[in-house]
């Protein structure tokens, strides 16, 4: 039998564990560093790219990310989480609130360390350090003990190697969907902000300056039912299923799709597949999309177009970013936005013949977002089934040889 050992953290690392730049983050800004942040880390160890900042301090060169880093957050609700730099993601620059240690390749295969990570070893050693109702901070020096129990250099090496070939499918998976992204962007961009189809015809003053003939300025209630979540009881929130997927605002939200943590029992406010989910607590603004029927808690909002034309409402609401951000910076320290503001955003709305044919070649770059989505869903799923198994020893790489053989 494969002989396993018990090693710890700072064993397997060159130097100790080193906290983040403690700087302010500024708007992002591509001749800046860009800030990698507690916030910016999903749960799945990927990079969340959607509301990414810069870090603009003389220090700022002293904290980039090498390859083979990887970093932890120590504090708060996140602690626990952890991010694998493998220098696909740019230039990074970590925050004081995370916690970098420098894996030696000569003592560990350093992908072996992202998987142990997300196994449950790990994750029940962190709430080993939860008190009450709370997550427990953990500092350097604890991180540098915790126990990792690897088999052999030869075995890690192909357990990464299975492990690895799912990550190289979701990551192609995300890059499809963030080209196709933007070509339904710069299709919403060139029909509705420059209105170059439609050039050649008769243009009319408006407040939003000249605009084809037939089009009118209105406001989103217009062409949207909006709904404001509410919380349900938090007795009736659970992890294992029962009841509703539950969203309760931005913390939920991955790159363009939700990810599911949490169900309720007693739903208080729903948002329809497809649905528009807007963050209406600081940050205001930030957009994913329902995937299925779902209860919605007090920090988001449900946009749904009244007349079909759900692709149009989306990046319409894409094309709201910076009247939404305004929300975030008019003197509060937590900004907001209720129903009646999300009700009264001024948009140009097109004849619904235009809506159609718009509907009819986007909603077709959606519904294939979200298949990529779904795939990747399941491709990390049945990862992450693998895992621990393989973490375990309960699951030897002769039986994947074998299985793959026989068929």
């Amino acid at each position: 039998m494969e002989e396993w050992k018990e090693y710890r953290l700072e064993k397997l690392t060159i130097g100790k564990g080193e906290y983040g730049i403690g700087a302010s983050a500024v708007p992002f800004d591509s001749s800046k560093y860009t800030y990698l942040r507690i916030t910016d880390i999903n749960d799945d160890g990927t990079l969340n790219k959607q509301n990414l900042m810069s870090v603009d301090d003389i220090n700022a060169c002293n904290y980039i990310l090498k390859k083979n880093d990887i970093v932890f957050a120590r504090t708060g609700n996140s602690t626990g989480r952890s991010y694998f730099y493998d220098g696909s993601d740019g230039v990074l620059v970590y925050a004081g609130f995370l916690i970098k240690f420098s894996i030696d390749d000569n003592k560990v295969n350093p992908r072996i360390l992202k998987y142990y990570t997300h196994s449950k070893p790990y994750f029940d050693w962190v709430h080993s350090f939860d008190t009450g109702g709370t997550r427990g901070n953990i500092n350097a020096k604890t991180y540098g003990t915790m126990p990792i129990i690897l088999p052999s250099r030869k075995i890690q090496d192909k357990i990464v190697s299975i492990l690895k070939s799912f990550d190289d499918k979701i990551e192609l998976n995300r890059r499809i969907n963030e080209n196709l992204e933007q070509q339904a962007q710069a299709l919403f961009k060139s029909w509705f902000v420059d209105f170059e189809p439609f050039k050649d015809g008769k243009f009319v003053d408006s407040e939003f300056g000249k605009i084809p003939e037939g089009w009118k300025v209105g406001i989103l209630s217009d062409i949207a039912n909006i709904t404001m979540g509410q919380s349900p009881k938090g007795t009736s929130y659970n992890e294992i299923g029962n009841g509703i997927v539950f969203y309760q605002g931005r913390a939920d939200f991955g790159n363009r799709f939700p990810s599911i943590r949490l169900f309720t029992t007693e739903p208080s406010r729903y948002a329809e597949p497809h649905s528009v989910l807007l963050s209406v607590r600081a940050p205001v603004g930030d957009i994913n999309i329902a995937v299925e029927k779902c209860c919605i808690g007090r920090g988001l909002a449900s946009i749904y177009s009244k007349t079909g034309h759900q692709s149009f409402v989306l990046y319409t609401m894409f094309s709201l970013k910076k009247e939404l951000d305004k929300f975030n910076s008019e003197g509060t320290v937590f900004g907001s936005i209720n129903r009646s503001s999300i009700e009264n955003l001024k948009i140009v709305i097109p004849p619904i013949n235009v809506m159609d044919k718009f509907e009819h070649l986007v909603s077709k770059i959606d519904d294939m977002l979200l298949n990529l989505f779904q795939e990747t869903t399941r491709l990390a799923q049945l990862r992450d089934i693998l895992l621990p198994r393989f973490m375990s020893g309960e699951l030897k790489i002769t039986d994947i040889v074998d299985k793959n053989l026989s068929e």
